[in-house]
């Protein structure tokens, strides 16, 4: 059935009248919606997130870490601190069954647990949750962001254990660096809490279309007065190392075991939040390998063992092209190779060249502590291990 231009408008406008029905289409009881919304027919279905792993479902590396910074747990968000008496532990947890996130759809949260800070927070100390876009994922996002009236909007939902006003800077990498606070309010302790922030465009933004950093989002538990000032929020500014927020509390970092959950985030194109969009397990798995390949149970690869005496190399194809060539952890405790008749066990390999898509790993013979290789056969070889064979990581 074709719409004319008026009926069109009608359907934006939220007004469906009986006129724009065909008779043996679509009926009343069709109509499942009260009122059909510009949203709606505007906004995408799918792909309008431009955040990955939102959801907090894909944690590779683990559940929970103890490590300083960097990302540890859920897939593509990381956590940095400086400065602490005691580092803070972040997690990949459970949203609780019958809160409202749960009611939604979610089910894990990213969750950072606070150290016991007995000397108080210092001039340097910082403690927050880190998320970084590819810069090419904002240049062909579909927001002109040189112009001031076209928005991006940004929404996540988070739970403090201590209430408390928290901020937000985000912040570009190209061109001249800027930067655009936004505050979550006073979070009620305890409370998931839903935050819609709509972000104009600003002239002095860039966007390279490359693979590198074009934007980081650092979500705030404390920071002390060297990277805090007094200027504005909800306003793009340029980037300076000491004007990351306004001044902070330091309530939540002085609470020992203090917490704080985040999920639900989203980042779209447009001046309105749509509901979240929720992705498979698989479809963010994939999309989290662009940047962080690991294999529990070893990589299995394929190649040519030299014999006694030599050098056995092989490949291992990674699932998806990643962002750049990885830097790779090999974790396992042996590598194995069988060439359909005779079995061999290596206790020392190393890596000899990365791709975006595949990867070189080598032994020598030398290494060999049980078992034998013929000479030039095609070899299987993976690594045995219990605690994370490989890691491939080009995050960035």
């Amino acid at each position: 059935m074709s719409q004319t231009k008026a009926q069109l408008v009608d359907a934006v406008d939220g007004s469906i009248v009986a006129a724009d029905l065909a008779s043996n289409s679509v009926t009343t009881a069709k109509v499942v919606d009260s009122a059909i919304t510009a949203d709606k027919l505007i906004f995408p279905v799918s792909n309008r997130n431009i955040i990955i792993n939102g959801a907090m479902q894909v944690a590779q590396r683990g559940s929970a870490s103890t490590a300083t910074n960097g990302i540890q747990t859920a897939d593509r968000f990381g956590k940095f601190t400086n400065s602490t008496d005691e580092t803070p532990v972040q997690e990949q947890v459970d949203v609780a069954s019958g809160t409202t996130p749960y009611t939604l759809g979610f089910r894990k949260a990213y969750k950072i647990t606070n150290g016991n800070q007995t000397s108080g927070g210092s001039t340097t100390t910082q403690v927050g949750i880190e998320y970084k876009i590819e810069a090419q994922d904002l240049a062909n996002s579909g927001w002109n962001y040189t112009s001031s009236s076209s928005f991006i909007t940004f929404s996540f939902w988070c739970k403090s254990s201590v209430a408390q006003n928290f901020f937000c800077r985000i912040l570009t990498a190209d061109g001249s660096s800027q930067r655009y606070v936004i505050e979550t309010g006073s979070l009620s302790a305890d409370t998931w809490t839903k935050i819609t922030k709509t972000i104009p465009g600003n002239s002095n933004l860039q966007f390279d279309n490359n693979n590198s950093e074009g934007l980081k989002i650092s979500l705030y538990q404390f920071a002390g007065t060297s990277y805090t000032d007094s200027s504005s929020l909800n306003t793009w500014t340029g980037a300076l190392t000491g004007n990351r927020t306004p001044d902070q509390t330091s309530t939540w970092y002085t609470t020992n075991d203090a917490t704080f959950e985040l999920t639900g985030v989203q980042l779209e194109v447009g001046s309105t939040a749509t509901d979240f969009e929720h992705r498979s397990f698989g479809q963010e798995l994939q999309l989290c390998q662009r940047y962080c390949f690991v294999t529990n149970q070893g990589g299995c690869g394929h190649g040519v063992g030299g014999g006694s005496n030599a050098v056995h190399r092989c490949q291992m194809n990674l699932p998806v092209v990643m962002r750049a060539a990885p830097s790779v952890t090999m974790n396992g405790s042996s590598m194995h190779t069988y060439d359909g008749s005779a079995t061999a066990q290596f206790n020392a390999f190393s890596v000899v060249h990365t791709l975006p898509h595949a990867i070189d790993w080598e032994t020598s013979d030398s290494e060999r502590t049980g078992g034998s290789v013929t000479a030039y056969r095609p070899v299987i070889a993976y690594i045995k291990s219990d605690s994370g064979g490989v890691i491939c990581s080009a995050e960035l």
